[in-house]
């Protein structure tokens, strides 16, 4: 079972009482020196944090560029989320964006924006997610500079860098007929533990915090996928090197997102059930596990990734077949999905 304690815990990361006051008791100075205290420049940084802006390192001469940004109410519930818990899960979803071109991750730029009565340790926790992420997930990228500022919503918005090693970008636009379709990661898991979370621990619409005494076996593992997902960075630039013709991050939902890859390939993918597992349906409608999806030539599947279907030609209206028949609207839309109670 997943132990859903934080390390460093904003209870002990900074202390209690005059040691810990709130962001609006101190300057910005004090919590930019509180977070730079705890996230080291990576090897890339060749100019880290303290001045106008940073200087990363691109031997490749190109520099692959994402930012993704959690807000407080549709993208996460502070009841369930530590700071911690925060600054891993803003980390991973960038890294996982960079492994999806097939780049290595170099470096992580932050802005914050944060209630004047959080504590100083969340901010410390964060901080801590943040470099721990990098360090599990993409060893030797971390933050190199960021912002601060004060907002009646939590905001964590991040923009990660990555270098291609002389590679030239996977798109999700290269996918081929023949094509076998491969997946790397879990599929399933971040929705389950949503699932746990909204049934659980949201009664009458307001979150209260996760007590790991009264979970069900799995059920920890499930709400860890969504709280700090672990996407295979590492396999981003190793599918590049086996020729991938076509790769993404899978994070609103694999239905959702091969129809992605299949409109800019102008094709379309057909999955197969039997090859996704205990939950297919789970697996074809979950995002947040930030999986990573990709084409090969066939019989062309390096470690860590497993077959689940192949690319055929454009069927008319249908991007995505499931054991031959299209596929509906599955998937996380933000913009059509905010609102309901399955929002993370």
């Amino acid at each position: 079972m997943v132990d859903l304690s934080a390390p460093g815990s904003e209870a002990t990361a900074q202390g209690s009482g005059s040691n810990d006051p709130t962001i609006g008791e101190v300057s910005e100075g004090r919590v930019l020196r509180t977070i730079l205290a705890r996230t080291p420049a990576g090897r890339d940084a060749l100019l880290g944090p303290g001045d106008d802006a940073a200087v990363v390192a691109a031997p490749s001469g190109s520099v692959v560029a994402t930012t993704d940004t959690l807000v407080e109410g549709p993208d996460f519930r502070a009841a369930w989320s530590s700071g911690y818990d925060l600054g891993w899960k803003a980390a991973a979803v960038n890294l996982a964006d960079i492994a999806a071109m097939g780049a290595r991750p170099t470096a992580l730029l932050f802005a914050l924006a944060v209630p004047k009565d959080r504590r100083l340790s969340f901010v410390a926790s964060l901080a801590d997610g943040f470099r721990d992420a990098c360090a599990a997930l993409a060893p030797g990228c971390a933050v190199v500079g960021g912002d601060l500022t004060v907002s009646a919503t939590l905001m964590i918005a991040v923009t990660a860098l990555g270098d291609l090693e002389g590679r030239a970008a996977v798109t999700r636009a290269g996918a081929r007929i023949g094509d076998d379709v491969a997946i790397a990661g879990e599929m399933g898991h971040a929705a389950h533990g949503l699932s746990v979370l909204f049934s659980r621990f949201h009664p009458s619409g307001a979150a209260v915090p996760v007590d790991p005494a009264v979970l069900g076996e799995g059920e920890a593992d499930a709400i860890a996928a969504q709280l700090r997902p672990v996407p295979p960075i590492g396999l981003g630039p190793v599918a590049a090197v086996a020729g991938a013709t076509a790769m993404m991050d899978v994070s609103d939902g694999l239905a959702l997102d091969a129809g992605r890859m299949a409109e800019a390939s102008h094709v379309t993918i057909a999955l197969e059930q039997a090859a996704l597992g205990e939950h297919p349906r789970r697996a074809l409608a979950a995002g947040e596990d930030h999986a990573l999806l990709a084409t090969f030539p066939a019989g062309v599947l390096p470690p860590g990734f497993r077959r689940i279907g192949s690319v055929v030609p454009a069927v008319d209206g249908a991007p995505v077949l499931y054991d031959g028949e299209p596929v509906g609207p599955l998937g996380w839309d933000p913009y059509r999905d905010a609102g309901a109670d399955a929002a993370g």
